[in-house]
């Protein structure tokens, strides 16, 4: 789930829906969200270790670089 605005809260918004849902929150308003706002949050979770309850064995803090490359950005 992406949030924008900057609010960390989910405003009631899709309560059982989201529940294991990763949430990205991002300063950029709605009216502003380009793609390149879009592939950032998909970076992003890239770079997330989803251990769902468990630890995990080989933590992956790189980023895609593949991804990186294509849209330009650079690295945290």
């Amino acid at each position: 789930l992406i949030r924008t605005s900057g609010e960390h809260r989910i405003s009631n918004f899709l309560l059982w829906q989201i529940a294991y849902a990763e949430l990205y929150v991002t300063d950029t308003y709605w009216p502003d969200f380009k793609r390149t706002d879009l592939l950032r949050a998909v970076l992003d979770y890239q770079r997330r270790d989803r251990r769902f309850g468990g630890l995990s064995a080989h933590p992956s803090d790189e980023p895609a670089e593949p991804l990186v490359e294509a849209i330009g950005l650079t690295s945290r």
